[in-house]
């Protein structure tokens, strides 16, 4: 995970699981819009999960 995903995952959660699919994308967009923190966990969680 390079230092450019996970300044994306602090600043813009959304954009950062953006390639991870539809699915995460919107999970992180209804995070993100109850709260900054859940959405840049959940950001962060996706992109640093293996696949």
């Amino acid at each position: 995970m390079g230092c450019l995903r996970v300044l994306l995952c602090i600043i813009f959660p959304p954009l950062a699981v953006l390639d991870k699919g539809c699915g995460s994308i919107v999970l992180v967009c209804i995070l993100t819009c109850f709260g900054w923190i859940p959405g840049v966990l959940a950001a962060l969680i996706i992109v640093t999960r293996k696949d």
